[in-house]
């Protein structure tokens, strides 16, 4: 198969008139049966249609994807909620009024409507609207109703730019977008609202706090996603798999900042002397300390915006340059460093190396 690569000229809109052209040529695929990869302002987007069970398989094949693992459906129009959804509650639409489009998905009730090839076998559906000109103008070209995860092979890191799409999907899939570089850089938030209480299951963007003050209620995240040794199991099917993952070995190193510094320079030595190839993500600051085969700087500590801007890249930039192994400093876990954390844990097979503090 011949996977056709569409460049947009203005992705942040209004899209020129060869733009629509292409968008349009591109939906047209969709409602053939076929497949799409589209930019969102979170990571690029394996699209099929929604409502097409033939779709969605296809989707499952090109990623290598677990068909236990449920598919996003991607809206341009709240009120297409109505034909995929049943016993929609007020939650869905505070959330709504609030942080769509954004990088939120919602979990709700599925309606006969949607095939659970899409919904993973589930009763619920995932649901976002994204941020996107060129992605909400692809959605209403294809019919409305677009699955699409990330358009990556399962397990490797999502792509931010298409030539990381190309790389893993070029002769799998008909087409791709070509609409620049993600503004975030990690997956939507993924809320639970189909059960007695709002859950997080896979944190983004948009934060517990975030939710909590919209919904005037604590919304708590689904503690199995985060802990790398909690016992309990994960709500949502597919949130246990390795994913994000590098061909190198991934390690998080936790603690101070100057035991983390030391650590890892001692670690880097150890491995060059025996002939591994070495990959640090690290703060500005400490990029220069570090001798190492690749070394990726992704702002402050405290900055999870520009760390998880570059994450996703860096790690391929690892595979280009055959890293074998890959530390990563301690950047934060709070706000929207929860995600990160939870995109590091994932792409490190939850393995995590906490140093002792010493007294």
């Amino acid at each position: 198969m011949e996977t056709v690569l569409y460049t947009i000229e203005n992705p942040d809109g209004p899209l020129t008139e060869n733009d629509l052209k292409a968008v349009h040529a591109c939906g047209d695929i969709i409602k053939r049966g076929g497949l799409v990869a589209f930019p969102t302002e979170t990571v690029y987007g394996l699209g099929g249609d929604a409502l097409n069970e033939s779709s969605s398989a296809r989707i499952y094949e090109a990623k290598g994807r677990p068909s236990d693992n449920p598919l996003i459906v991607h809206i341009c129009d709240l009120e297409d909620l109505r034909l995929i959804t049943e016993d929609i509650p007020e939650e869905a639409y505070v959330l709504a009024g609030r942080y769509w489009p954004g990088p939120l998905t919602m979990i709700l009730k599925a309606s006969d409507a949607v095939p659970r090839k899409t919904t993973g076998g589930l009763d619920t559906v995932a649901v976002r609207m994204p941020a996107n000109a060129v992605a909400l103008e692809f959605i209403r070209a294809s019919g409305g109703y677009i699955a699409a995860p990330s358009a990556n092979l399962s397990g490797k890191p999502s792509p931010t730019k298409a030539v990381f799409v190309m790389e893993d999907m070029r002769g799998r899939i008909d087409a791709v977008i070509d609409g620049g570089t993600n503004e975030i850089g990690l997956e939507s938030t993924i809320v639970d609202l189909s059960g007695d209480r709002p859950m997080i299951l896979r944190p983004g963007f948009i934060t517990a706090d975030d939710l909590s003050d919209a919904l005037g209620t604590k919304v708590i995240t689904d503690p199995a996603i985060l802990d790398p040794n909690c016992k309990e199991r994960p709500k949502a099917p597919g949130m246990r798999y390795r994913h994000y993952a590098p061909k190198g070995e991934v390690i998080p190193v936790k603690g101070s900042p100057e035991e983390v510094l030391g650590y890892i320079k001692g670690e880097l030595s150890a491995a060059r002397n025996a002939g591994k190839r070495t990959g640090v993500i690290c703060c500005m600051e400490n990029a220069s300390e570090y001798d190492a085969d690749v070394i990726r700087s992704a702002g402050a500590l405290d900055d999870a915006k520009a760390a998880a801007h570059i994450f996703y890249s860096a790690l391929r930039d690892m595979d280009d340059e055959n890293i074998d192994i890959i530390y990563v400093e301690n950047f934060t876990d709070l706000g929207f460093g929860e995600a990160l954390w939870n995109r590091l844990l994932k792409s490190a097979g939850s393995r995590v190396l906490e140093l002792q503090t010493k007294s």
